[in-house]
């Protein structure tokens, strides 16, 4: 008998689709002995192309408007939707009006903004970069090389793993089935030489178009696979077919088990990130059956490298990124997940200052936003820094120099992750370079 047909007969005969759902996956939960009984998830939101979040938050009065105004040209943000962060801005600081559904959820307190992150191997300063005298991340405004520095938490070597993989190996999580899970395919946050994420479609359901059909056909194809999956005599194949096999069981648990999640009505819009992020919830309610005591997912939002038109495109891309969060952030706290998930925005690099007549260019430094019931909201940690051409913190053409290193904002996460103190550095090694390795966001 097949497993399509065992499958088929289970589920007629009685037993629940809950027990065969357990039974399924009882072979792929590994160890959880390095982390306790307190279920935690980091859902991280990349912002691909380079997001201008610069505009995200803008002063809104006096020298600091003026210079941003100067700045910014035809992108300046008019009429921001004001914010009253616990610690005072210079010239104050406004919310970009698509991001109006984040007003509140930033009042009261679930939100905080990072101000002034990027790439950074040392503290660096404007005279260090024109005296040479620190060393610079490579490839600075490279979308591939940026992106990758991102994900793998430090500069690109020879062998490479993602920070999200890393800290489920270092919690010994690694091998747990269900635990590394993207919505937007294979990416190097989460890949690692002995990980690799399980990959969701946006509605959550997975299929494997060979054993579609009908059941005549999907019967033979499936057959089929048995054979050549389980009858090869070569070690390489057997591995290869091992591994397969592995897959398609693991797909099948997983839609299953998908399938007595909670449905999460009348919450989540339809954009592509809000379906995404409704299937992220959905899985999230379901962890018990998975026995994932630490989770992290992975969503890309595409369409940030306005080279032009930018006006209209990013007011709408911050307007579904808005919207969507908002959503999640009510799912959360519908699941009672609140203070167990925590969600946060990465993207390769800010923009320039500078207009190149209809867009931006790539820049450097940039705000990023984390949310959840464990943040520290209703602030800003870093400077928020004075968006002026030519001034102290630009290198060229509107290029500003990071506060804050993108490795402290990822080591944060992690500790809160449950990651112990004495082995961040270890996993983001550029942390030995900074005084303080962690913020107070969380």
């Amino acid at each position: 008998m097949d497993r399509r047909k065992f499958l088929d007969l289970c589920l007629k005969g009685g037993i629940s689709m809950a027990a065969l759902t357990q039974l399924q996956l009882q072979a792929f939960q590994g160890s959880t002995s390095a982390v306790g009984d307190e279920y935690k998830a980091l859902v991280c939101v990349y912002l691909s192309g380079g997001n201008d979040s610069l505009n995200m938050l803008v002063p809104v009065e006096g020298e600091a408007r003026s210079l941003y105004e100067a700045s910014r040209q035809n992108l300046a943000i008019s009429n921001p939707l004001p914010l009253s962060p616990d610690t005072a801005q210079e010239g104050g600081v406004g919310l970009h009006n698509s991001l109006a559904p984040l007003q509140s959820i930033f009042e009261e307190r679930q939100l905080a903004f990072v101000t002034g992150v990027g790439s950074l191997i040392a503290p660096t300063t404007q005279q260090d970069v024109i005296n040479k005298s620190v060393p610079l991340p490579l490839h600075l405004f490279s979308h591939n090389k940026q992106r990758a520095t991102w994900m793998y938490g430090q500069e690109q070597r020879s062998l490479n793993s993602g920070w999200g993989a890393r800290l489920l190996e270092r919690l010994e999580q690694s091998e747990q089935f269900g635990g590394n899970i993207s919505l937007s395919g294979m990416n190097h946050w989460q890949t690692s030489r002995d990980s690799m994420p399980f990959s969701l479609s946006s509605n959550g359901i997975s299929r494997i178009d060979a054993l579609s059909g009908s059941q005549e056909r999907s019967e033979h194809v499936s057959n089929l696979f048995n054979r050549v999956l389980t009858g090869q005599t070569n070690p390489v194949s057997q591995a290869y077919g091992s591994r397969v096999k592995a897959s398609i069981d693991k797909t099948s648990a997983m839609n299953i088990a998908l399938q007595s999640s909670d449905p999460i009505d009348g919450v989540f819009s339809n954009s592509t990130l809000s379906r995404r992020l409704k299937t992220i919830a959905r899985t999230i309610s379901i962890q018990s059956q998975l026995g994932c005591k630490r989770q992290v997912f992975y969503v890309s939002m595409g369409g940030f490298d306005t080279h032009g038109n930018q006006n209209r495109s990013h007011a709408s891309l911050l307007s579904q990124l808005s919207q969507s969060l908002s959503e999640f952030n009510r799912a959360m706290a519908y699941l009672n997940q609140h203070n167990n998930v925590t969600l946060f925005t990465m993207s390769e690099f800010g923009r320039t200052l500078t207009s190149n007549g209809d867009g931006t260019d790539h820049g450097w430094a940039g705000n990023h936003l984390v949310m959840g019931g464990a943040v520290n909201g209703g602030d800003l940690y870093g400077s928020l820094l004075t968006q002026h051409l030519g001034g102290p913190k630009d290198t060229r053409g509107g290029r500003l120099i990071p506060d804050v290193a993108n490795e402290q904002y990822f080591a944060t996460l992690a500790k809160w992750f449950g990651v112990p103190d004495s082995e961040l550095v270890d996993i983001f090694p550029n942390l030995a370079n900074f005084n303080q390795h962690t913020l107070d966001f969380i």
